[in-house]
């Protein structure tokens, strides 16, 4: 007699909804203006991870709508051209989505490979839109102190993409 396999069920709330309430409050708390030696906390693009794990966890419907969610909060919190950042989370989650195919069984220095092209193409993008539209090009150091930090949340997403690939067995 065969026993009953236990499911483990990964639904939307722990692959979505609770990393998207996490980046919300990472942003938030890393905004906030603490000093230590002169120095600010660093404000990476916390979403940048999502957008980079969800199509390769698994592509969904949910996914693309709650990044245009993060990236108007992005907008609004920093004060930026609205849709800015969420034209740019979204860029990204395309880009992976087209490429999941060549992305499948590749790890570590390929994917990360993949996350800095990404990651620097949706900064390259949201300078000249920035660019374009103050008629003034931003510092570059400032803009290197923001791309250096959403760079070294990349074992974030290397673990998002371990912990929820193979969460529910129903779709290998």
């Amino acid at each position: 007699m065969r026993r009953p396999v236990a499911v483990r069920v990964v639904g939307p709330l722990q692959w979505i909804l609770y990393p998207a309430l996490v980046a919300v409050a990472a942003t938030i708390v890393l905004a906030t203006p603490a000093q230590l030696f002169g120095l600010t906390l660093p404000e990476p693009v916390v979403p940048m991870v999502l957008a980079f794990a969800w199509p390769l966890i698994r592509p969904s419907m949910t996914a693309p709508a709650v990044l245009f969610a993060l990236g108007l909060f992005l907008d609004l919190f920093w004060n930026g051209p609205l849709g800015m950042w969420a034209l740019c989370l979204m860029g990204v989650y395309g880009v992976l989505l087209l490429s999941r195919n060549l992305l499948a069984g590749h790890e570590g220095l390929i994917r990360f490979a993949w996350y800095v092209a990404c990651t620097l193409g949706a900064f390259l993008f949201a300078y000249v839109i920035v660019t374009v539209r103050a008629g003034n090009p931003p510092a570059i150091l400032s803009l290197i102190g923001q791309i250096v930090p959403t760079l070294l949340l990349y074992p974030v997403a290397d673990w998002m993409l371990e912990r929820f690939d193979d969460g529910d067995i129903r779709f290998r």
